[in-house]
């Protein structure tokens, strides 16, 4: 990890920045905190591409072009874990900072760091923010784009319970992913996985619940799935939760929920450099955004992202 601390004005010379936004991200907070972010680095003098594009696809397009023209000083995300998906793909192994002000639903990037969501503190942010060099995941699922994550991969249940709470409006935050949790335990649950641990070679052949990936140690607005991750490493935390019961984990999803660590016989833990997912009906998500199917396989990207704090 590289780190560079301090609080002099002079520590960051930042005269251009890209403001990338979704403007639909929290329900409409994203917009608004933007709006205060654009109007404060206009007043510090900073020079501002504001970049709110109509699609993901887009999104990312405009900013690869910011970046090939001549790259800003800062790119600054102003929405949740999704957005920062978006935009991971033309920013990441880039010498470019990222400064992020948190408006989504889940923003467990930004809880990682204890980045606050207010908007009236980017400039100091993008001044005077300490700077780390983290890790990022390389997701390569079956019949789909590879994918950079920052947080968690999730297959099996959870991410069904993920998709699931995307396509739901209320309610807002935390809660969502636990009223989407409880609508899927109805469904069946377990399914027969093989995971191919990469640098030892190891296979592990079980009925699971789920496996996440993490690069960092939660998801779904605080939810500790992989609670000994550590985001420069160079390693993956894996979280195998297997076969339980419908009532088992009715009782393990409100500490689950609540952020606590999970403790429990069914859960297996590994740290690995990549690893193989295979599952039938099985979905993949990255950062809360959908992922294909499994197959997948799930590669550690060394110090390929720089974060402001």
């Amino acid at each position: 990890m590289t780190e560079v601390s301090g609080c002099g004005a002079d520590l960051r010379e930042v005269r251009a920045v890209a403001v990338v936004t979704n403007p639909s991200a929290g329900q409409g907070r994203a917009r608004d905190a933007a709006h205060t972010v654009v109007e404060q680095l206009a007043r510090e003098g900073i020079e501002i591409l504001e970049i709110h594009a109509p699609s993901a696809a887009e999104t990312r397009e405009r900013l690869r072009a910011a970046l090939t023209a001549g790259p800003p000083d800062v790119v600054v995300c102003v929405g949740g874990d999704g957005l920062v998906s978006t935009i991971l793909d033309p920013l990441a192994q880039t010498a470019v900072p990222l400064a992020l002000v948190p408006a989504g639903t889940g923003n467990d990037l930004a809880r990682e760091f204890g980045i606050g969501d207010d908007p009236r503190l980017t400039a100091d942010l993008v001044r005077k923010g300490r700077a780390r060099t983290i890790d990022l995941g390389r997701l390569e699922p079956s019949g789909h784009e590879p994918m950079w994550f920052a947080t968690v991969a999730c297959t099996g249940f959870d991410a069904r319970v993920t998709l699931r709470a995307n396509r739901m409006r209320r309610p807002r935050g935390r809660l969502r992913y636990t009223f989407a949790a409880v609508a899927e335990i109805t469904r069946g649950t377990t399914v027969p996985y093989r995971i191919e641990l990469g640098g030892d070679h190891s296979v592990v052949d079980t009925e699971a619940l789920l496996v996440a990936v993490g690069n960092t140690t939660t998801y779904g607005g605080g939810m500790r799935i992989c609670p000994d991750a550590v985001c420069d490493d160079g390693l993956l935390d894996v979280t195998v939760v297997g076969k339980v019961s419908h009532l088992e984990m009715l009782r393990i999803l409100p500490a689950l929920s609540s952020g606590k660590r999970i403790d429990h016989p069914a859960v297996s833990q590994y740290r690995v450099e990549s690893v193989r997912l295979t599952a039938p009906d099985a979905p993949a998500t990255a950062d809360g955004e959908p992922a294909g199917q499994l197959p997948v396989t799930a590669r550690i990207a060394p110090r390929a992202l720089t974060l402001l704090y």
